[in-house]
């Protein structure tokens, strides 16, 4: 192996590194360091709604996921593409939200992709925009109905 397939690989763990602390940090907190995963101007592309801004997609998860009993996302089956000093990313996402108590199931589950488009400032890698892709979905979705 080359000295530069080497790098490369580095820097495409890297990136499968910083999307898994982005589970991490919304499962476990705390939340301010978002600001390490993401961009300022960041766009965050949940179906056809856009968080614009790293303070909106901030917003959004904690209103999501603030009052959960527990949420886990897992994220899996990681592609990278790196040309320069920009990428694109894509994985698939489990997740699984609790809130025990509420009518209808204490249970909702989401699976997907997350599909990513980064950027490299010195060494170090940030999402510009990140896109969830429902695939599918079980449970109540009541669990996170309430916090959007």
């Amino acid at each position: 192996m080359t000295e530069g397939q080497i790098g490369q690989l580095v820097e495409i763990q890297k990136i499968i590194d910083l999307t898994i602390a982005y589970t991490w940090i919304i499962d476990h907190g705390p939340r301010e360091k978002l600001k390490e995963i993401f961009t300022e101007d960041a766009v965050f592309i949940i179906d056809t709604r856009h968080l614009n801004g790293i303070d909106e997609i901030r917003g959004k998860i904690e209103r999501t996921l603030g009052d959960l009993s527990a949420s886990q996302h897992i994220v899996s089956n990681h592609q990278v593409s790196i040309d320069g000093d920009k990428a694109t990313s894509r994985c698939y996402l489990h997740a699984q939200h609790t809130l025990h108590g509420i009518e209808g199931g204490d249970n909702y589950v989401m699976a997907g992709r997350y599909i990513d488009k980064l950027i490299r400032f010195d060494s170090k890698w940030c999402i510009t925009e990140r896109q969830l892709m429902l695939d599918w979905t079980e449970g109540n979705p009541l669990v996170l109905s309430r916090r959007k």
